[in-house]
């Protein structure tokens, strides 16, 4: 018989084929560290990258693309502006926008940057770790730096209710990821701990979310297959490298490697 998770694992490959089959362009908005990562990953799972960043140019750019990904870890007052203004014409255009509000909490500037964004484009998806999702609603949790040290509160229940205020699907990465629109909600299963030795994962993940809501108007279903994806590629990778080093090189490899198999046979998706 046939089951939820067989269904989802199915309806995750059949994205990833039509991902690879359209090649969506994702014009990145994103931080200096990880921004070859970020390319090379876009160019693994099948899509191209772009990255824009010049207020002149953004909202020229941006017509082009399938999808908007906005990335606030190497911020600037001016970075934030050109956010706002390609993200303005991805609403007009009707491409989605995906933000990753990397460090909400750490410090003002990057909470109150990443509510500008919000209050003045309207956003697909939100991928981020739990603390930076409750320091966008005004939960208090510990961040140091851009990494989450300790929460205050319920992960789901801090998900749902940032789905809520803000009216778009949240996508909550950690232990067990989390993919809700307030109203839907998935839970994700598949990762390894090897993905928090290396910096920019989450960054990362974010990508294959944008690739997917690229490709998928259901922003559940693309951040469910995005987040699955990457969970299963640092599994395959974790088992074949021998530190952080080749983990890097050998996450790359598997992302590129997903297949429709390897995806029914290891996606570990909980609907509800």
């Amino acid at each position: 018989m046939e089951t939820i998770q067989t269904r989802m694992a199915d309806e995750i490959a059949t994205l990833l084929e039509r991902l690879r089959e359209r090649r969506p362009l994702i014009h990145h908005i994103t931080n200096l560290v990880v921004m070859n990562d970020t390319a090379n990953i876009t160019l693994a799972i099948g899509a191209l990258p772009v990255m824009a960043h010049a207020a002149e140019e953004v909202e020229e750019m941006v017509e082009a693309a399938g999808v908007l990904l906005l990335n606030i870890g190497t911020l600037t007052p001016e970075l934030v502006t050109a956010m706002v203004r390609a993200g303005r014409r991805a609403n007009e255009r009707g491409i989605p926008v995906v933000l990753d509000p990397v460090g909400a909490g750490a410090t003002r500037l990057r909470t109150a940057s990443a509510l500008r964004i919000l209050e003045e484009v309207r956003v697909h998806i939100i991928r981020a770790n739990a603390a930076e999702v409750g320091a966008l609603i005004g939960n208090a949790s510990e961040i140091r730096g851009v990494e989450s040290i300790a929460l205050g509160g319920d992960r789901e229940e801090i998900a749902r209710a940032a789905a809520a205020r803000f009216g778009c699907t949240v996508a909550v990465t950690g232990a067990q990821d989390i993919i809700t629109d307030g109203r839907q909600v998935a839970r994700v299963h598949n990762g390894d701990a090897m993905l928090g030795r290396i910096t920019g994962t989450g960054c990362m993940a974010t990508t294959l979310v944008a690739a997917f809501a690229a490709v998928e108007p259901d922003a559940v279903r693309a951040g469910t297959a995005g987040l699955v994806c990457m969970g299963l590629a640092g599994e395959r990778a974790a088992a074949v490298c021998q530190g952080p080093g080749t983990f890097r090189a050998a996450l790359l490899d598997a992302v590129a490697n997903l297949d429709r198999a390897r995806i029914v046979a290891g996606a570990q998706v909980e609907v509800g």
